[in-house]
């Protein structure tokens, strides 16, 4: 079955920036960029080193490895990082760690750049998490971090249609993978900000994206794309941003 529980994670995250359907494509491709554009702006005086917590099937690997001296890729899912042992023949400066980022262990202020991309969702207990990253980073080192918003249309929408009888219709329907994606600490953006106060960082850039409309999503096409992406440009100066899917931030210590 598409999107089953024998699916390769690596293939299945992948499927997400090659959609055919338009909008979930742009979803994830529009964050793409907006995460590669970060990287490049705050990479342009060579960070000596960078770490990646949760790089999945490493989308944001071979620019950080190309900007940066030294990579650290860390997941607590070893099939990621056996996945990116493929890029590591072609950049050899990348350094793959297993591990959880609640507890690491590694050097405090060891790295200049932290990417943090899709991940404190994932994780029970994000408090932790932050103040690990912060424990990590380098005095005026950034953090780049992304994570949906918890009232966002999109993951609204999600616990009704991971439901069992719901996700095999939305594989039906997509004709691609679908699957539950295991968010277990969505924040909105008041709570997000608290916790990125509590752990003493400070935000230098921000934006939210991302417009999802159910069924006009996964059947309007063209035109639904089209659509989402002049709603977006109105929510994201309006009330209403808290709808948006993503929220984005480069931080630093």
């Amino acid at each position: 079955m598409i999107g089953g529980a024998d699916l390769d994670p690596v293939v299945a995250q992948a499927t997400l920036y090659s959609s055919r359907n338009p909008t979930r494509r742009w979803l994830h491709v529009s964050r793409r960029e907006w995460v590669l554009n970060a990287v490049r702006d705050y990479t342009e005086n060579r960070y000596s080193r960078a770490l990646e917590v949760g790089p999945g099937a490493g989308i944001y690997l071979s620019s950080l490895g190309s900007s940066c001296e030294r990579v650290t890729a860390f997941d607590r899912e070893r099939v990621f990082l056996k996945h990116a042992r493929t890029l590591a023949t072609q950049h050899p400066n990348l350094e793959l760690v297993v591990g959880n980022i609640t507890e690491c262990g590694m050097r405090t202020g060891a790295f200049q750049l932290i990417l943090c991309s899709e991940v404190i969702e994932h994780v029970a207990d994000p408090r932790s998490a932050l103040q690990e990253l912060h424990r990590l980073l380098a005095p005026e080192g950034v953090l780049i971090l992304t994570t949906p918003q918890r009232f966002s249309l999109l993951e609204q929408f999600s616990r009704i249609a991971y439901l069992p009888g719901a996700i095999r219709l939305a594989r039906w329907v997509y004709d691609e993978p679908v699957w539950d994606d295991g968010h277990v600490s969505l924040m909105t953006e008041g709570e997000l900000r608290h916790r990125l106060d509590e752990a003493g960082f400070a935000v230098v850039e921000q934006r939210k994206m991302g417009v999802y409309i159910p069924l006009v999503a996964e059947f309007g096409r063209a035109p639904a794309l089209r659509l989402a992406k002049r709603l977006e440009r109105r929510m994201q100066s309006g009330r209403l941003d808290w709808l948006l899917w993503t929220q984005c931030y480069v931080l630093r210590k």
